[in-house]
């Protein structure tokens, strides 16, 4: 167990040193085991988190996403959280004045995440395969730059399919309806 920890963090530490020595604007720590971001990458990429605008954190096992973690990356255009064990997301995620795309898909949220309502510049939104019931409806179609949300595989209600085009001005993308059984 201890070897394959240490492989894990040895493996985010490359990824995290090609990043910085790169200078590139993206962070891929998909896959990485991770129950948390390390604190010890805020340190390793002070210089170069001004230029990261894309981060994947996909397939790990993070239960929460701090606000730290979103006030350092603050210039992100683009958050892959997918397959996480997620259910909420921090207030400071409002602060991203230039995320465009997340992705939130295969996590735990029972509710749709409301911080993601205010933020200006969000143009795809995946919560594919959650627990999401319920939808602000309202809060969504005040969102100006939103495109895309996807909320296949959620038990949404009723009333949330009847949001089509033009009451809301995004592609809202639901899984077929199951037909009733009998």
């Amino acid at each position: 167990l201890q070897k394959r920890m240490g492989e894990a963090v040895a493996q985010v530490a490359r990824k995290v040193n090609d990043t910085v020595e790169n200078k590139t604007d993206s962070l891929d720590l998909a896959n990485c085991k991770l129950m948390t971001f390390p604190v010890g990458i805020y340190k390793a990429m002070r210089s170069v988190t001004e230029g990261i605008h894309r981060i994947s954190l996909a397939n790990n096992e993070l239960k929460s996403i701090t606000g730290r973690f979103v006030t350092t990356f603050s210039q992100l255009t683009e958050l892959n959280l997918a397959g996480n064990y997620l259910h909420r997301l921090p207030e400071e995620i409002t602060s991203l004045l230039h995320l465009r795309a997340i992705n939130l898909s295969r996590n735990r949220f029972r509710h749709f995440p409301e911080p993601l309502a205010t933020v200006p510049t969000l143009e795809t939104i995946d919560l594919e395969e959650n627990e999401i019931a319920e939808v602000p409806t309202d809060k969504l179609a005040s969102m100006a730059s939103l495109r895309s949300l996807n909320l296949r595989a959620n038990p949404v209600g009723p009333e949330v399919r009847l949001l089509v085009r033009p009451l809301v001005p995004f592609d809202l993308l639901l899984s077929p309806e199951e037909p009733i059984p009998k």
